[in-house]
């Protein structure tokens, strides 16, 4: 189980560790965003810089339309279980973003805004 937090507006955050291509891994913030269907959205610049492998391009609906992304292979660590999973990567992203995806792989066991308390259950 991982524990999160919630933000200023509600956004619900956990961190999970990113592992680069030289196998050396980094904690970092991230923020739960449902209406993302994919696994993990980062900045493209961010990406690049942990040398993760360039996969293809793929087309993506987002609040703005449909837009074009470049994805690679990345590798993250989630309550202690690694995993290689697609990472959308697109220059106006601000926040790295934990999609939907992970809820058919975890539970989301708490959400009490006004604890401040979030928690992830691998299933």
């Amino acid at each position: 189980m991982i524990e999160g937090r919630f933000g200023e507006n509600g956004q619900i955050y956990f961190e999970i560790d990113l592992i680069g291509k030289d196998g050396i891994s980094f904690t970092v913030e991230t923020m739960l965003d449902t209406g993302f269907t994919e696994f993990l959205a980062m900045n493209k610049q961010d990406v690049q810089s942990l040398d993760w492998s360039f996969l293809n391009q793929d087309k993506l609906r987002t609040a703005q339309g449909e837009t074009e992304f470049d994805v690679y292979s990345g590798r993250v660590i989630i309550d202690s279980q690694e995993w290689e999973i697609p990472v959308f990567a697109g220059d106006e992203i601000q926040e790295i973003l934990l999609g939907s995806q992970w809820l058919k792989l975890f539970i989301l066991l708490v959400a009490n805004y006004s604890q401040n308390i979030a928690s992830l259950e691998l299933i």
